[in-house]
């Protein structure tokens, strides 16, 4: 994973002899995050994010990404350009990831171990790094295939927190703004949900709302629906790999991050919207990944005895739930014109959506943002 990145904050000449340009993205996810950061440090533009809910805020499930795991594996099977994005995000997240780094805190680089109780079209594993087939005799009671490989998990209150900073520095800034229709944006601007309510208008805006954009008037997608998951959090510094159980009636996960904590988890329920942790469902996580992890349990607990799962239930820091932004037909990447104003003061201005990544928002961030500043600067060499 060694092939260059481009430099962040590389400016062409280019960009330096025209004036910036003011673009206004819609949400503070980590779609969002990276996509303003991407056109930020692309050079030419003024970004403003505009978002009701930011990272430096109370977990909510109105911010889905504070919930994630969350691990890069490449698991989409048959979405040539899914996989191409989930690649260009793993070259990111592992050069942010090298030890020694500043940003190496915000990542934990692991090796993963995948089991599969079924096979019918294996994901495209063998593309991670150090990808290794597990030999049969090796595999757990009632798993047909195994493998192993590197990969990285990410801390992702903190990396958020992180994104959120290094766009600022790079001169972006962040507004809270509870948007109601994307008109406002487009005769607006950020203006109207500052202090002095001044208006500017854009010259493009970016819609990363994912759930929301379910509800953002002007778009409304109604194909965007919820995928709920809830996750157990636990203090257990010890575990320093991933692995994961697929199953045709779901997954079953440990992800264990750079701070000590593990992730456990899962669980995938479509249009299910209740926001708070089902009891029921936090003890089928424990027992699931306590069946399947037992090393969860202190290592001096299993120095002395067989563990049981009461040895881990003190490790509980946390139960919670998120709303991952399914959308049928998959991630949204495509550029409309809309009408800005009224009047003879009315333009035309491109908007530009990246919505929808599901259960995908980490794993496609960095390649979905290149699409999305693609995009955007094609709209903008048209308009001139």
């Amino acid at each position: 994973m060694s092939e260059a990145i481009g430099k962040a904050g590389e400016v062409s000449s280019g960009d330096q002899l025209r004036a910036k340009k003011t673009v206004v993205v819609l949400g503070a996810g980590v779609v969002g995050l990276t996509t303003a950061l991407k056109v930020q440090e692309r050079g030419g533009y003024s970004v403003v994010i505009v978002a009701e809910v930011l990272p430096t805020d109370e977990k909510t499930t109105r911010y889905t990404s504070h919930w994630a795991g969350a691990h890069h594996v490449l698991n989409v099977s048959e979405d040539e350009r899914q996989q191409k994005m989930d690649l260009d995000t793993l070259k990111v997240m592992w050069d942010l990831s090298e030890p020694g780094t500043e940003t190496a805190q915000y990542f934990k680089r692991i090796v993963q171990t995948e089991y599969y109780s079924h096979v019918k079209l294996l994901p495209p594993l063998d593309r991670m790094p150090n990808y290794t087939v597990l030999a049969p005799e090796t595999l757990p009671a009632g798993i047909v295939h195994g493998s192993s490989f590197d990969t990285v998990t990410i801390d992702t209150p903190r990396y958020l927190r992180y994104l959120a900073d290094r766009f600022v520095a790079a001169g972006g800034r962040l507004v809270r703004g509870a948007v109601q229709h994307l008109d406002q944006v487009l005769e607006g601007g950020a203006g109207i949900f500052t202090p002095n309510r001044t208006p500017e208008r854009p010259d493009a805006v970016l819609v990363c709302t994912g759930l929301g954009t379910r509800f953002l008037g002007g778009v409304e997608d109604k194909t965007v629906h919820p995928i709920r998951g809830q996750t157990v959090l636990v203090r257990a510094p010890w575990i320093d790999f991933g692995r994961t159980i697929g199953k045709e009636s779901g997954w079953t996960y440990v992800i264990a991050r750079h701070s000590g904590d593990v992730i456990l988890g899962g669980t995938r329920a479509v249009d299910d919207w209740y926001p708070l942790p089902r009891p029921e469902t936090t003890r089928d996580i424990l027992e699931r990944t306590f069946a399947m992890c037992p090393e969860l349990a202190p290592p001096e607990v299993r120095a002395l005895r067989a563990p049981t799962l009461d040895d881990v239930l003190p490790l509980v820091i946390e139960e919670g739930c998120g709303f991952r932004p399914g959308r049928t037909g998959g991630i949204r990447l495509d550029v409309e014109w809309r009408k800005a104003g009224e009047g003879k003061a009315a333009k035309e201005v491109p908007v530009v959506f990246n919505y929808g990544h599901g259960s995908y928002g980490f794993q496609s961030s960095w390649g979905s943002a290149d699409i999305a500043l693609g995009l955007l600067e094609e709209a903008i060499n048209r308009k001139q």
